[in-house]
């Protein structure tokens, strides 16, 4: 006779954990195939429940195909084809945990203390009473008009940019609006990306099946004798503040770029500025898209950089002559972002709240930064470091005095709980990158773990300059 035992207020109903136990029986082997079960009534006496928790027990096993009834005979145990769990069945590999680091100078996070919680939960308040019933409505294609309109406000107000909303397409985040792009401009295009420069970025246009390029980089930026050189019918720049150089491109450069796209019909520029907030000399850089006159560029920005990562908010601005073709080929995909996100953010943005939080945000991260460089300055690096391209966004370089390979510096590091990234990782070829130079991506760095990371890196150097002589 089966004997279960039951948890009660755990929950999960009696029928449930009777269902369970019983098709982990089957599973196991313990049931055999063609065995005979006991009778509802039995099986309800024997383990003291009712008769109608064995029987929806046994319904829903039925359901399942775990087993199968015969009028005025019982219940038996089905033929299972193949064993759903064995020994010998391979196993499913399961992702290595996440490595977590003393001092991480890889990843840009922000702290708890940084976000606007109060503000941001009195917008969600004011955006479910004031908008209640559109909350249930999908936004349009291109993403809710109210959010698109308050894009187009900021931009004109801070970026001197004349943008009819119209223009503006909303997206969760910048891969998603990367691909858009590629089903709007073709995959027959050929497609050319910075080189050193962000990973991923070139990772998603092969993802999308394109032909890919990678345009090497001088002092003012994107080479546009070498984009020349290719085959190249659309670029992705990030002109207002290279990552990872930090490069910010002159005014004469971005005048030859406008050129190369207009010496041939359906080339375009995908001008990137996903931190062009932070620029803490000078007034901010003006964009490529203000001074195209020919409809050659297509302006990127998110929110994830002066928000937070977690706000999933990217928007791209099409020229006119490309929004109809964007609605006849890509009108019917559903915009990706939620309406309430959407209608929060636009509050947000139309009350004041964002610009006040990025003064405050430009000058918090204007202190981490300053407190960061004096702590590597200062600290037991002093004299062995050089600190550079420090003026704008969230990270800066720093050159150590060493002979240790890349390579084997991050492998230290990373043994002793450092994260570093190098500037040659982001080269295609490593051996065409300056050594020795750390990428420092400073926003979510604690004092205290950073001190205690530079006396780290300060051994590791010792240690190699010993090994050397």
């Amino acid at each position: 006779m089966l004997t279960y035992t039951f948890e009660k207020g755990g929950g999960i109903s009696l029928y449930e954990q009777l269902y369970r136990h019983i098709r982990e029986d089957i599973l196991s082997g313990r049931l055999h195939s063609g065995e005979k079960l006991p009778s509802k009534r039995m099986l309800a006496s024997h383990l003291e429940v009712s008769v109608i928790t064995v029987r929806n027990a046994y319904e829903q096993l039925m359901a399942e195909g775990y087993i199968y009834g015969v009028e005025k005979k019982g219940y038996y145990v089905s033929t299972l084809e193949q064993p759903l769990r064995s020994s010998s069945s391979p196993m499913v590999q399961m992702a290595e945990p996440v490595k977590t680091y003393q001092l991480d100078l890889v990843t840009n996070s922000i702290s708890a203390e940084y976000f606007p919680f109060t503000v941001w939960a009195r917008m969600m308040r004011q955006t479910i009473l004031e908008q209640d019933k559109k909350l249930l409505v999908p936004p349009p294609y291109n993403g809710a008009e109210l959010l698109r309109q308050a894009i187009a406000q900021d931009l004109q107000q801070f970026r001197g940019m004349t943008v009819d909303p119209e223009q503006i397409i909303v997206g969760a985040g910048g891969e998603v609006l990367y691909h858009l792009l590629v089903q709007l401009l073709g995959r027959d295009r050929c497609y050319a990306v910075e080189d050193p420069g962000y990973r991923k970025i070139g990772q998603i246009y092969e993802s999308a099946g394109v032909q890919l390029r990678r345009i090497r980089l001088d002092d003012a930026g994107l080479s546009v004798e070498a984009l020349r050189g290719s085959d190249a019918d659309v670029v992705h720049i990030s002109p207002s503040h290279h990552y990872p150089t930090g490069i910010v491109m002159p005014i004469t450069r971005r005048q030859e770029l406008l050129r190369w796209a207009g010496e041939k019909e359906g080339r375009y520029i995908l001008e990137d500025e996903y931190d062009s907030e932070f620029r803490f000399v000078g007034r901010p850089i003006p964009t490529l898209f203000s001074s195209d006159e020919h409809q050659h560029v297509i302006y990127m920005n998110t929110f994830s950089k002066t928000i937070a990562p977690s706000i999933r908010i990217s928007y791209m601005i099409l020229p006119p002559h490309l929004l109809t073709a964007y609605r006849e080929k890509l009108g019917f995909y559903a915009c990706t972002v939620s309406s309430f996100e959407q209608y929060t953010l636009a509050a947000f943005m139309m009350q004041g709240r964002y610009e006040q939080h990025i003064n405050r945000m430009r000058n918090r991260y204007r202190q981490k930064r300053d407190a960061v460089i004096q702590i590597i300055c200062q600290g037991p690096l002093a004299g062995r470091v050089e600190i550079m391209e420090q003026d704008a966004g969230l990270h800066f370089l720093m050159r150590l005095d060493t002979r240790l390979p890349d390579g084997r510096l991050k492998e230290q590091a990373a043994a002793r709980g450092v994260r570093l990234a190098m500037l040659s990782d982001y080269y295609r070829c490593a051996a065409d990158a300056p050594e020795h130079v750390v990428v420092v991506n400073y926003s979510g760095i604690e004092p205290e773990h950073l001190r205690l990371g530079m006396e780290q890196l300060a051994e590791i150097l010792e240690g190699s300059s010993c090994t050397t002589n």
